[in-house]
């Protein structure tokens, strides 16, 4: 049973940075929420090394080439990002969330290829998007399973997948995660506590024999 498994992974692998950093990154957030594309050059400097620590994160079960893979993640959704229209940042807890997500995605979207690949009689060769290999992350069935109960929980309550987005895939702590939301702690770790469970009973039925 290896994607309830999936929940256990370790979190809160975003540093929270000086009182003056974090300023600084809300402020350019805000400049770049207004269409000043320049603050995103500003600001990549100041979050880049805590995005590079999130994707070793992601990427810790593969060790070979850790460190280009993570580099290469980053790099993606930096494209993804500066190609996000509209976005109205709200804080530093709202970009690493989105990022994180961003980055799930990315690697879901490999993992689903390289399932299909070997549905299709490739094999276990590996499939991998600008330097990005999945394998060792997790199993492919894994990180799917855990994705589309997500998107399951998420037509159910979304604020309650929203707190897993920034909690479990962010790596945020819980009070970055209330604050990201514009909630209280308590309700954070309420809604917290509810999702977990609900991802775990998800996981289990979805592997049980």
């Amino acid at each position: 049973m290896l994607a309830p498994a999936l929940l256990d992974w370790p979190r809160e692998a975003v540093m929270s940075p000086k009182p003056e950093a974090d300023a600084d990154i809300t402020r350019l957030l805000k400049v770049w929420s207004d269409g000043d594309e320049q603050a995103f050059d500003q600001l990549m400097p100041l979050v880049y090394g805590e995005l590079h620590r999130l994707a070793l994160h992601y990427l810790r079960g593969e060790q070979r080439h850790l460190s280009l893979q993570a580099t290469a993640l980053v790099n993606e959704v930096c494209l993804r990002l500066l190609g996000w229209e509209g976005a109205r940042w709200q804080n530093r807890g709202h970009f690493f969330g989105v990022s994180a997500g961003m980055m799930r995605r990315v690697l879901v979207d490999i993992a689903r290829r390289r399932r299909a690949q070997r549905r299709n009689g490739g094999g276990l060769a590996r499939v991998s998007l600008d330097g990005i290999d999945v394998a060792g992350v997790a199993p492919d069935d894994d990180l799917v399973a855990l994705d589309e109960a997500l998107h399951r929980l998420a037509a159910e309550d979304p604020r309650k997948a929203s707190v897993v987005e920034l909690r479990f895939f962010g790596g945020l702590s819980m009070e970055d995660t209330a604050n990201a939301l514009g909630i209280s702690l308590r309700t954070a770790q309420s809604d917290w506590a509810f999702a977990r469970a609900w991802l775990y009973r998800a996981l289990t039925r979805n592997t049980a024999p």
